[in-house]
């Protein structure tokens, strides 16, 4: 018998609250994070469709996504947003492990902070500038 597993779609229609997301101007200089993204939970299905979404007008069309294994301990291999595939990877290493990279062919990648969904307002809100103000990587 064969079969394929069924890949997690998702219609404009489902994209639920919008991203809480800042990015860095379009800066000529050399950046190591674009900006900053506070989602809301660490369901992977449930809060990448609306930073795709938010991404689209900057990145054009992401076609993979890297995520840290020990940030998103579940997560889909792949995800079909608006008719087109998203491969998602994960990697291991404490370095990355609030960093998301979306890469978006012909246009090039995105690095961003991930804040943790359980950030205190203040904080999460501190941190997203400094992401969006700074040239440099953060500590988490």
């Amino acid at each position: 018998m064969t079969g394929t597993m069924s890949e997690p779609t998702i219609a404009p229609q489902q994209a639920v609250l919008p991203a809480r997301l800042t990015l860095a101007g379009p800066d000529p200089g050399l950046r190591r994070t674009d900006g900053a993204w506070w989602p809301r939970s660490h369901d992977l299905g449930d809060e990448l469709p609306a930073l795709l979404i938010a991404l689209n007008a900057r990145w054009g069309r992401i076609t993979r996504v890297t995520v840290d294994s020990g940030m998103w301990p579940i997560s889909p291999r792949r995800m079909t947003l608006a008719g087109r595939v998203v491969h998602l990877s994960r990697c291991g290493t404490a370095a990355g492990r609030h960093k998301i990279c979306l890469l978006s062919y012909g246009i090039g990648r995105c690095d961003l902070l991930v804040v943790p969904p359980e950030s205190p307002p203040e904080e999460a809100g501190r941190l997203m500038e400094e992401a969006r103000d700074m040239p440099c990587s953060m500590n988490l």
